[in-house]
């Protein structure tokens, strides 16, 4: 601004008349003296600006730390009073406690009395519960050990029955496809002949072919004398008619047949003979349906069923 004013005089004063140069040098000087002072005046503005920004910052924080230190100090006022009340709370207390000493010691050692009583029959009891509970982890062990054992044995005979099972599948090879069927199931094996490769119809004499399949069954079984070995024989629905007075029913007849092949196996002395079960099953144990001539071919059949001793598993179950 004075930097356009004195512009102004000079250009005003050179237009208007003649000046000495006395008075233009005079003029000069002052235009660059003013031009100094508002070099001043622009660096002291900026010392301004700057110190007022800085200024600006140093009132912000304090305001905040201002803020901040009366919300603490509201805090501490607030904690104050409620520790406060709580001390002359507690002053009451121990105004009243102490006025009555006396009593309250009393019932204090009543109740630790009652206290002390109550704890020793829980140590009692406890010791009791840990009398029991180490009886019952004892029992518990010799359980499951008993539990592992039988399983051990149960394992070793499915193992067995497993062989077993093999060596007849083995054995019987030549009949396969003759209506012959040799399965593990439940534990046990089932050797299954239908009467086609056993019986002619309403007989209870087992043919040549057939009586070569019992040979070879009780061949497996003279090496294996801990199985138990129950024969059944079984038929269709249809009523038999064969000669009157030798045979009255399907029943009579299934039982004769399961006779006739526990008669073959007993042939070889190396079958022990209190092994051996013959029963008969009549019409009553069907494997199918017998409304097609295929499920009476399938019903009519001899199953001889073995299975391993249980005498030493039962005693286990019983003694657990």
């Amino acid at each position: 601004m004075i930097k356009k004013i004195a512009f102004g005089i000079v250009v005003l004063t050179l237009a208007t008349s003649c000046v000495s140069k006395k008075v233009f040098n005079e003029l000069e000087s002052k235009f660059a003296d003013l031009k100094k002072e508002n070099r001043k005046t622009a660096d002291l503005n900026d010392s301004i600006t700057k110190a007022k920004n800085k200024l600006d910052l140093d009132y912000a924080s304090l305001k905040a730390d201002y803020d901040k230190t009366k919300a603490e100090r509201d805090k501490l006022a607030i904690d104050f009073a409620a520790a406060d009340k709580n001390l002359k709370t507690l002053q009451a207390s121990y105004n009243a406690l102490e006025k009555n000493s006396d009593e309250s010691l009393k019932a204090n050692m009543a109740k630790n009395r009652e206290l002390l009583a109550q704890l020793e029959a829980k140590e009692k009891a406890l010791a009791a519960e840990k009398d029991r509970l180490n009886k019952l982890s004892a029992d518990l062990k010799k359980g499951t050990d008993r539990v592992n054992e039988l399983e051990s044995i149960m394992a070793a005979k499915e193992a067995a029955m497993k062989k077993l099972k093999d060596a007849l599948s083995k054995s019987l090879k030549a009949f396969e496809g003759k209506g012959l069927t040799v399965n593990q199931r439940d534990g046990k094996v089932y050797v299954s002949m239908e009467n086609k490769l056993l019986f002619e119809s309403g007989s209870w004499a087992v043919g040549s072919e057939g009586k070569k399949a019992v040979v070879a069954v009780g061949t497996v079984l003279a090496q294996n004398p801990e199985i138990a070995v129950l024969i059944e024989g079984h038929t269709d629905n249809d009523k038999f008619a064969g000669a009157v007075g030798q045979i009255e029913n399907n029943w009579d007849l299934s039982t004769k047949r399961a006779t006739a092949i526990v008669n073959i196996l007993s042939d070889n002395k190396a079958v022990k003979k209190e092994n051996l079960t013959a029963a008969g099953r009549g019409e009553f144990a069907p494997l199918m349906s017998n409304d097609t001539a295929e499920g009476k071919a399938k019903n009519r059949r001899i199953e001889i069923i073995l299975t391993p001793k249980l005498d030493e598993i039962s005693k286990m179950l019983n003694d657990l």
